[in-house]
């Protein structure tokens, strides 16, 4: 995406905030997250639960339910990195799963139903989900055999937020007259975030052990991400000092402020606001068009619709009116 440069002077108060990749443990604690790979048993509810509990935290929850027999990348959330929650359960999910046939398939007709289940479908979802049964559709990006082994076979499934392959499952054995049934679910990415980068419960206890008995934090350090990664899909701009003190406010994001730019947003879309050290100052709706910026000395171009920054961080260079 290309960026519009529109101040080449602006400098940062070094003695102020910092890069996100310098906060302590403490700090990432209070807004960052962790890419676990969820173990099969535990509801994520329940996992998130006893992370939450180990760190003794008031505030820490999970980015896309998996069941408790599914494995795979499950974003654990702590303080303030809640707040974009919505923007990781709406993540592009990828699953490596393992159906089961009542019957050996005929691979010409299970080809078919295969195919039939990929694009826009129905997808509702089964009477044990989190969520209420109503008729909706998602979109299957890709459904495709890996390996089959009899009655099994194993597959790679890319899909929109929300599809659940347990209902696919039902489907393909609708189509095929014999029950098709979920063997195994990995969620194998979900959004940027993948396998590889994800740690195990018992590393994170591992890590929590070192930091609290041993004063080395290096591990929790690593695994403790900050809250920054979790919007790095979204359009950005970089502020000022000040800009990004009045944003912390609750004041617009006026042009005079910004440093660069995504260009090509237009009106109504969200955008990423970060200050020139890297931090998150938050998320505003864009209320022009960024390629009308070059033509713009003043006036606002966005409101804030989620503030993360704190507050005081950055000193305010306005005056207060007292009443």
């Amino acid at each position: 995406m290309e960026k519009l440069i529109l101040d080449t002077k602006a400098e940062t108060n070094n003695a102020i905030g910092g890069h996100p990749d310098s906060r302590t443990v403490e700090q990432r604690l209070a807004s960052g997250f962790i890419l676990l790979d969820k173990p099969a048993g535990p509801t994520s509810h329940q996992v998130a639960s006893w992370v939450r509990d180990l760190f003794g935290l008031e505030r820490l929850g999970h980015g896309g339910t998996l069941d408790p027999f599914a494995t795979g990348v499950l974003p654990l959330l702590a303080g303030k990195s809640m707040k974009v929650t919505k923007k990781v359960l709406t993540h592009k999910k990828t699953y490596i799963a393992i159906f089961r046939c009542a019957e050996d398939p005929d691979a010409d007709a299970l080809a078919s139903a295969m195919k039939r289940l990929t694009g826009r479908v129905y997808n509702v979802p089964p009477e044990i989900s989190a969520v209420k049964v109503q008729v909706r559709t998602r979109k299957i990006s890709t459904f495709d055999m890996i390996e089959r082994n009899g009655k099994d076979f194993l597959t790679r499934i890319e899909c929109e937020a929300g599809t659940y392959v347990r209902t696919m499952a039902r489907d393909l054995g609708l189509m095929l007259g014999y029950k098709v049934e979920l063997k195994e679910l990995r969620r194998e990415k979900s959004g940027r975030f993948e396998l590889s980068k994800c740690v195990t419960l018992q590393e994170v206890a591992d890590a929590y052990w070192l930091w609290k008995e041993c004063d080395k934090p290096d591990a929790l350090l690593k695994m403790i991400q900050p809250v920054e990664k979790l919007v790095l899909d979204m359009p950005a701009a970089h502020v000022k000092d000040s800009a990004a003190a009045a944003i912390a406010h609750g004041a617009p994001l006026l042009r005079p402020g910004i440093v660069d730019i995504d260009d090509k947003i237009t009106s109504g879309k969200e955008l990423a606001i970060f200050t020139l050290k890297e931090e998150l100052v938050g998320i505003v709706k864009l209320t022009v068009d960024t390629n009308q910026l070059p033509n713009m000395d003043s006036g606002e171009v966005a409101r804030p619709s989620m503030v993360l920054l704190e507050q005081d961080l950055y000193p305010r260079r306005w005056s207060v009116q007292e009443k």
